[in-house]
């Protein structure tokens, strides 16, 4: 199952779920990164820790986790350090991150595993604006894989070194969060939909959801550019007028599955064409 919204602990998240995690205090994302981690091992995943430090440093962070060195020692458990891997200032390539990670889990699935889950500190990847906007293409590239795949992940940055701003171009491509900077979620969906929007989309967060949906890259099918928002509790006529541009820009038609029931007035008031709204079945 996917969650959608605001969180506030790291416990029984399913198999495809992908959270966007905010600390101020280390000791605590290390709590929060075992809740996550154990929950994930008991399920039968093969589970990894990445952040910046020694590889040492990284399993006494795993340390209170019930059977971790068994689980390191069989291959169940790994750590990885971002250090080894990335140079300072590094720009991740989005579709070749995805594709470490589909490899990944199609590993952890050969194995015997039921599938993998991720804790990692992605703080040292999204320091400057070139970092940032190619890691959130690629937050939302792998919420697309995730939705059909066993791949859960908590995506943990550090409040004092990722400002607001920052942080929400980053939340608003999960579908949950423990901080609600973004305002809305612009997350992955079912197939024959480009995307799910929830939350709320308003004066002061609009321009935000713009730089989303050209990081989103979303895909029409058959015409019509399909969002699932049923989660979606505000939308002013800016933001619809956006989402209609950015569909019309596509060649598509938008379409709106939400039970929202401002978005019919809205449309009618202003007289938008190339929008339909659809009740959720």
């Amino acid at each position: 199952m996917r969650r959608s919204g605001l969180v506030t602990h790291a416990r029984e998240l399913g198999a495809h779920d992908h959270v966007c995690w905010r600390y101020d205090d280390r000791a605590d994302f290390r709590d929060r990164a075992r809740e996550f981690l154990a929950d994930g091992l008991a399920r039968g995943h093969r589970i990894g820790y990445v952040g910046t430090g020694e590889p040492a440093a990284l399993v006494e962070d795993l340390r209170g986790i019930e059977g971790i060195d068994e689980a390191l020692r069989s291959g169940a458990a790994g750590v990885a350090s971002l250090d080894a891997t990335y140079r300072v200032g590094a720009v991740v390539e989005p579709a070749a991150q995805v594709r470490t990670y589909a490899e990944a889990t199609e590993a952890a699935l050969a194995a015997g595993f039921t599938g993998l889950r991720v804790a990692a500190d992605c703080t040292a990847l999204v320091r400057t604006p070139g970092q940032l906007a190619a890691f959130a293409r690629y937050e939302h590239l792998v919420d697309r894989y995730m939705t059909g795949h066993p791949f859960s992940a908590m995506c943990a940055y550090a409040g004092a070194e990722v400002d607001d701003r920052a942080f929400a171009q980053i939340a608003c491509m999960h579908p949950s969060s423990n901080d609600g900077a973004a305002g809305f979620r612009l997350h992955a969906a079912a197939d024959r939909v480009a995307a799910a929007l929830g939350g709320e989309v308003d004066l002061f967060n609009g321009d935000l959801l713009a730089v989303a949906l050209e990081r989103a890259d979303l895909r029409p099918d058959g015409g019509r550019l399909v969002l699932e928002a049923g989660d979606l509790a505000f939308l002013d006529h800016r933001a619809l007028l956006r989402l209609a541009d950015h569909a019309a820009g596509l060649g598509a038609s938008l379409v709106l599955r939400t039970p929202w029931p401002g978005v019919d007035t809205l449309v009618d008031m202003l007289g938008i064409t190339g929008v339909r709204v659809e009740r959720p079945a």
